[in-house]
């Protein structure tokens, strides 16, 4: 790319993670490691680190719909995706802001609703209304959704145990609306591998990955949602980039790293070239 010359942008409408290692940080961290111009709507600031999230306020839906309009109509767009949505009066928010903005649905903007119903620590994030605002609202607008198995169980009450399980709750989740279920498996431990499955309501493809041995796992869906985003953002049909994110996930686990006293990040910084001094 020309040092002059304008690379395709992502949106991501996230909370902030002042631990650094999920949210909007990471999806800005890995929209520019993946060569995407980040642009950014703040739907929550949160006060986290490692050993838990300790407070947060929401930012006005109003704001979060006012984010998404001023650089769609600015700057544009190649793709978008979600993070933490906070509440139901955000959702519709959002929902309003896209449908105006020509984000989702069969615009030229694809839209990947990644569905964070709930932090790693396990703190809830948004309450029984906002789920339902994420099922009826957004989940019909995505290009896919990036659920992981405890948001499966959020959204369908299914417990998945094993990778026919993955099965079913791919079939049960495409039928909320989105054209591309990818069911992450990072959550199956019992599993020695990591295989993610992305569903087009015909046919299952399988994503193969290796299981690390680390604890350092914060922002790992984040990375893969949002390594996704960007592939779309340049031009790549939803399995390929759902096995670009799955690619630059793998790297991000492998290349985890411990930071605070508890679950360290995932890194992005394996995508970095080595400085020439």
């Amino acid at each position: 790319m020309s040092q002059n010359a304008s690379p395709p942008a992502a949106l991501t409408i996230a909370g902030s993670d002042s631990g650094g290692a999920a949210g909007l940080q990471a999806d800005l961290r890995t929209f520019l490691t993946c060569g995407v111009h980040g642009l950014v709507a703040v739907t929550a600031v949160t006060v986290q680190n490692t050993l838990g999230v300790h407070d947060r306020s929401d930012i006005p839906a109003r704001i979060v719909a006012g984010q998404i309009e001023a650089v769609a109509a600015d700057m544009g767009m190649q793709a978008a995706k979600t993070g933490m949505l906070a509440s139901a009066e955000i959702i519709e928010a959002v929902a309003q802001a896209c449908d105006r903005a020509e984000i989702g649905r069969d615009t030229k903007v694809p839209f990947v609703v990644d569905p964070v119903a709930a932090s790693m620590h396990g703190h809830p994030l948004f309450d029984a209304a906002g789920l339902a605002a994420l099922r009826e609202l957004l989940l019909p607008r995505a290009a896919v959704i990036t659920p992981n198995l405890d948001e499966v169980r959020l959204l369908t009450g299914l417990e998945v145990t094993d990778r026919a399980g993955m099965h079913e709750a791919a079939v049960a989740l495409k039928e909320l609306g989105p054209k591309y279920v990818l069911v992450k498996s990072g959550h199956l431990t019992s599993d020695p591998e990591c295989v993610d499955l992305l569903y087009d309501g015909r046919s299952f493809v399988e994503l193969p990955g290796p299981r690390f041995a680390t604890p350092h796992t914060h922002g790992a869906g984040d990375a893969m949602a949002s390594a996704l985003t960007a592939g779309l953002a340049r031009g790549m049909s939803v399995p390929e980039a759902a096995r670009f994110g799955k690619w630059f996930v793998s790297n991000a686990v492998a290349n985890s790293y411990p930071m605070g006293a508890k679950v360290g990040p995932v890194s992005a910084f394996w995508r970095l070239a080595p400085e020439d001094r």
